[in-house]
């Protein structure tokens, strides 16, 4: 399928990528349909949400971010935790970790455009966006936080597209990538991963209208919290392409996101319970967001479900990578495992987040919020573009990565 000729040109590559991301048996196509149904759905809902307005979602006056936000603030972190295969797999040459960085930096680029995405479709209009490119748009700048957020999810998005582009296209030539031309980009990359959840942080921080945001932990939980439900979703992406493909995936490489996501997890579970302490021990009147979104508030309680069970697979989560098998390889174990974390953490930094930061809001009006059939529809299309977007980037990556290495062991064989 790939030849070993290194004067193959960018056409090819490109042509080959695309062949291979859209070959595959029965299972395969069926999820490719299953993507593409829901991506058209997303579309036809996102037509009226364009036609009516933001009319047609369950947000209010009082609550203005509601699903969109939520997931944009999550996918992020998603998106960063990238650096935590970058950092032993670039800086501290760890060869297992090497074998599938790529396929994280992957799952960051499918991350950063859903969260361009869900961007877009909560200003209601793509007409608007124009004000968010730089040098045409009209920044309030450097003042403006969402300036910086611009900037940094499109520069990251930048750097996790290039490097691996660059590193594949070496391999599918057979030729050894130069370190100079893009190792300074994979130590920018690092510094670039702490930037973008940090800044998504400031911007809730900054907001001295909403106390429930005001809180110093809110930027270190963020980091902790992306550290733990990012390498989950890696693992859960690593465990369907052992189980799915033939491309070899060693047991260590399971064992070291084990021990990360636990670190992680740990030091997360450590900040929200220090965050409740500080809510509730001395209640004041800027406690009430919490008080609503822990127990309920002037008989509104719809969150406090999600925010218990949040809280729960969390826990539950972390005690199944702490506690459980680590020597041998259990794939249904670890996905249920990283199943439950990723989901705890995505409603605790969803739901739980964002939406009790407007309730009460600034006049003490109390309103509940409840995401509208055309938010869910425009959410699951931007959630199925985006695992499209890591299909066809992951998807040629292994077969170029797994022909460069069988190409490498034939050399030295017969050498």
């Amino acid at each position: 399928m790939m030849t070993t000729n290194p004067d193959k040109g960018i056409v090819a590559f490109v042509s080959d990528c695309m062949r291979w991301a859209f070959t595959g048996g029965t299972v395969f196509k069926i999820y490719l349909a299953v993507v593409l149904i829901l991506m058209v759905m997303g579309g036809v809902a996102y037509s009226r949400q364009f036609q009516e307005g933001l009319i047609v979602t369950g947000m209010t006056n009082i609550v203005s971010w509601g699903l969109y936000i939520s997931n944009f603030t999550f996918f992020v972190g998603v998106a960063a935790a990238a650096v935590m295969l970058i950092l032993p797999a670039y800086m501290l040459k760890d060869k297992d970790l090497q074998e599938v960085v790529i396929i994280g930096e992957g799952v960051a680029v499918g991350a950063l455009v859903m969260c361009l995405m869900f961007i877009t479709v909560d200003m209601g209009s793509p007409l608007k966006v124009w004000h968010m490119i730089p040098g045409i748009g009209l920044f309030n700048w450097p003042s403006s936080i969402l300036t910086w957020d611009v900037l940094v999810l499109n520069g990251y998005l930048a750097l996790n597209g290039l490097v691996p582009l660059y590193i594949l296209y070496c391999n599918y030539n057979n030729r050894k990538p130069v370190g100079w031309k893009y190792m300074p980009f994979v130590f920018l990359s690092i510094f670039w991963a702490v930037s973008i959840h940090m800044t998504t942080a400031f911007l809730y921080q900054g907001l001295p209208a909403r106390p429930f945001w005001n809180n110093p932990l809110l930027g270190p939980r963020f980091l902790a919290s992306a550290f733990a439900a990012g390498p989950a979703v890696i693992m859960m992406v690593l465990i369907a392409i052992k189980e799915q493909t033939t491309y070899p995936v060693d047991i260590n490489i399971f064992r070291k996101l084990n021990r990360i996501i636990v670190v992680s997890a740990v030091i997360n579970l450590i900040m929200l319970f220090s965050e409740v302490f500080k809510e509730f021990y001395n209640f004041t009147h800027h406690s009430l967001s919490a008080q609503y979104l822990f127990f309920g508030l002037d008989g509104h309680d719809s969150l406090v479900p999600w925010i218990w069970t949040a809280i729960s697979l969390n826990i539950f989560g972390t005690l199944l990578f702490a506690f459980g098998p680590s020597i041998k390889y259990r794939p249904r174990y670890l996905m249920l495992a990283a199943a439950s974390l990723f989901t705890g953490i995505w409603i605790e930094k969803g739901f739980g987040l964002i939406i009790p930061g407007f309730v009460p809001s600034p006049m003490g009006e109390v309103v509940d919020y409840t995401p509208s059939s055309t938010e869910i529809m425009i959410t699951l299309g931007v959630l199925a573009t985006g695992a499209l977007v890591v299909t066809l980037l992951i998807k040629p990556a292994l077969i170029i990565l797994r022909k460069h290495k069988e190409d490498a062991v034939e050399t030295t064989a017969s050498c």
